[in-house]
């Protein structure tokens, strides 16, 4: 596998941004490449494609979506509702990763399409077991959808 993944990061908080993209580097994964938006709007307009993230070359469509469900301007649950109605990007992969492990909210995730449901772990050392074993499965074994460019 020569060209990166592109994974993007929908989250808020930047102390869990700091941290994610810490533990991305410390797993030293070099088949992926982590894309952040920090709210629900500039989710949707980045897999959208529109505006500023027109740009494929600086911002490809990603393998992975890891989406946070508590976010300004749009939830995730709202991105999911959104994202599995569009007929070219439905097929998206999308790992909630999230703070929250109410029964409510992750029912709500997978009636809506989610992927994968994943509990944010406490520290950068379980941070990092969790995005290697995301590459692992996500990136490298499982077979990933066509999705088609916008």
């Amino acid at each position: 596998m020569t060209a990166a993944h592109t994974i993007l990061l929908v989250e808020d908080d930047p102390n869990d941004i700091l941290l994610t993209q810490r533990a991305f580097r410390k797993a030293n994964l070099t088949n992926a490449s982590l894309q952040v938006v920090t709210d629900g709007d500039t989710a949707v307009a980045y897999l959208s494609g529109v505006g500023e993230y027109a740009d494929r070359d600086h911002y490809p469509l990603p393998v992975v979506v890891l989406l946070d469900l508590k976010l300004p301007r749009r939830s995730g649950h709202e991105i999911l509702r959104w994202l599995r109605q569009q007929p070219e990007l439905k097929r998206l992969l999308v790992v909630v990763l999230t703070s929250s492990n109410q029964r409510s909210d992750v029912d709500q995730a997978y009636d809506l399409g989610a992927n994968s449901y994943l509990v944010k772990p406490i520290g950068l050392a379980a941070l990092v077991q969790v995005v290697q074993a995301l590459n692992l499965y996500w990136l490298l074994l499982n077979e990933k959808p066509e999705i088609r460019q916008l």
